[in-house]
Parts: structure tokens; C-alpha cells; sequence
């Protein structure tokens, strides 16, 4: 893992003109004082840092999944997934080089903040679609008949008119994943061009969805996760809830009560330190620090 870390970052840095040091900070804060005039060229470099530091997913899987295609045929019965089966010792491992989740996220000197979370919310919305695409065949609405997350939580889903409906988990990943690419492709709230500014209301937008996102990922812990530790994928999915969790612990884009139900496996995965009576009235721009720790191996 540390070699691909490596060579991913060198691979990034080489194509930014960077010679030495410098770093995440150093690519992305060149990039908008000036290294290119278009947005677009900001942008796909802090996304393509973010990628090389956070993307180890198998590349086989691009080929291999067919994910976000048409509902494959339901299979009856399938089980719904193990309770906390994620919590278990064994399944804690993390594909994650030794690193501070808090410099993958701080904003670096020079860089706008919208642009800052585009770049992360894109990553995201990437990695969370390919790893639901892994296991969508197992998301039915016979075996998930509700969106739920761990600890029985239930999401609804609400439409533009904020209409509550209750939709199978397949469905509402499907809304998620939709609304999602419609709103990262419309140039008013994602600008790709420098004359374009991001709309006054970008982090609301952000907000949602990186709410929505975390809903697929608490699904995926509650009812997949076997799958995904079958698939030896769960590494991975450790790792992009320990994305999310960083921005949200560096930005606060979510709501305590939206990530009360993973707070047992942020702790389990070193993530935050365990807080006796879970401060509620934490500073609302910088919770529990994000500090990765290589796991004891067996």
C-alpha cells in the first residue's frame, strides 16, 4: 500500500510541475495561484491529489462492476447483513498509508474553500458509488425493503418538494446516486470554468450531499458489510468512511445526530478518541481530531 501511495504521489506531483517537497498543500495552493486560468485545471488536480492519497481500490473493479446499471434481477432471501459484524477485531484493517487525515483535509493556504470541497465531494461520491456497485446485486427490495443504517436506524427519502416517502434501500441508493451526478454535473453549482462562481449556497448544497453519501455508507455497514469483508473489500470502505468522518470533523457538514450510529466504529478505528458523556456542545468547526494509526497485525 505505501508503495502505490508512493508512486501515486510522485505520479500527481510530476504532472504539476512540482520538483522536492511541497506536498498536497504545495500542488493545490500552486495550482491556484496561478498554475492554469481555468477552474477546471484547479479542480482536477486537488482531485487527482485526493485520488492519489485516498483512491486504493482495486482497478480491476472498474472493469469487472457493472455498477449503476439497470436493477439486476432481485434474489430472494438474501440475508440483510450481520449486526456490528463491522466492529469485530479481525475486520478493523484499513488500507491506509501512515498519515494524518487532518492534513489530507485542511485547507490548504491560497485555495478557494468551495473549491476545496468540490474536490472532496467529488472524491467521494466516486468511491462510495464504485464500492455500493460492488454489492448492489445484494441490495434488493426483498432483502432490504428499507434504507436502514445501523443501530435500526431508518432513512426516508424526502423529494425537491420535501415529500417524506419510504422506499427499498436499492431505490433510494438509486435517488442518492442520481441526484448526486445531476447536481455535480450542473455548471451553476459546480462550476468548472474560472468566469463561473460557486453559488452563495454551495455548502448547502455539500451538506446534502455528503449526508446522503453517509446514508449509503451506514447501509453498507448495516446490511452488506459480510458481503464486502467476503469481497475483501472492507479496507476499503473503512477508508472512505475515515474521508468523510476527516471532513467532517475538520469542516462539521454533518450532523452529530446523522453520525451517532458509525460513532462506535470511529472509535474502534481510531479515528476520535472516545469522549466519556460524548460532549455534545463540541466546537462546531473542529470536533475529535482524525488521527490515522497503523493497527496492531495479527
Amino acid at each position: 500500500m505505501t508503495e502505490i501511495f508512493s508512486m501515486s504521489f510522485r505520479l500527481v506531483s510530476a504532472g504539476a510541475g512540482i520538483v522536492g517537497g511541497g506536498g498536497r498543500a504545495g500542488v493545490c495552493a500552486g495550482a491556484a495561484n496561478g498554475v492554469g486560468s481555468e477552474r477546471s485545471v484547479i479542480r482536477a488536480m486537488c482531485h487527482a491529489v485526493v485520488l492519489g492519497v485516498l483512491f486504493s481500490l482495486p482497478s480491476y473493479l472498474y472493469s469487472a462492476v457493472p455498477f449503476r446499471k439497470a436493477r439486476r434481477k432481485e434474489r430472494e432471501g438474501e440475508p440483510a447483513g450481520d449486526p456490528k459484524l463491522y466492529l469485530q477485531e479481525a475486520l478493523l484493517e484499513r488500507k491506509l498509508p501512515e498519515l494524518d487525515m487532518r492534513q489530507l483535509v485542511d485547507l490548504p493556504r491560497g485555495l478557494d474553500y468551495n473549491e476545496w470541497l468540490a474536490s472532496h465531494t467529488l472524491a467521494l461520491f466516486d468511491h462510495v458509488n464504485l464500492l455500493y456497485g460492488t454489492v448492489s446485486e445484494f441490495c434488493t427490495a426483498a432483502s432490504c425493503p428499507d434504507m436502514t443504517g445501523p443501530g435500526g436506524r431508518t432513512y426516508a427519502w424526502y423529494d425537491d418538494r420535501g415529500k417524506k416517502s419510504r422506499v427499498a434501500a436499492p431505490q433510494y441508493v438509486d435517488y442518492v446516486m442520481t441526484f448526486t451526478q445531476k447536481t455535480v454535473n450542473d455548471e451553476s453549482v459546480f462550476p468548472t470554468k474560472y468566469a463561473n462562481e460557486f453559488p452563495a449556497q454551495f455548502e448547502g448544497v455539500v451538506r446534502r450531499v455528503l449526508r446522503l453519501l453517509f446514508h449509503v455508507v451506514a447501509h453498507m455497514y448495516a446490511a452488506h458489510f459480510r458481503q464486502l469483508a467476503l469481497l475483501r473489500l472492507h479496507a476499503h470502505l473503512h477508508l472512505t468512511f475515515a474521508h468523510l468522518t476527516a471532513l467532517d470533523a475538520r469542516f462539521a457538514l454533518l450532523d452529530h445526530k446523522e453520525t451517532e450510529v458509525l460513532r462506535d466504529l470511529e472509535v474502534a478505528l481510531r479515528l476520535s478518541e472516545p469522549a466519556p458523556g460524548e460532549a455534545e456542545d463540541a466546537s462546531p468547526r473542529r470536533r475529535d481530531p482524525v488521527v490515522t494509526q497503523p493497527l496492531a497485525t495479527a
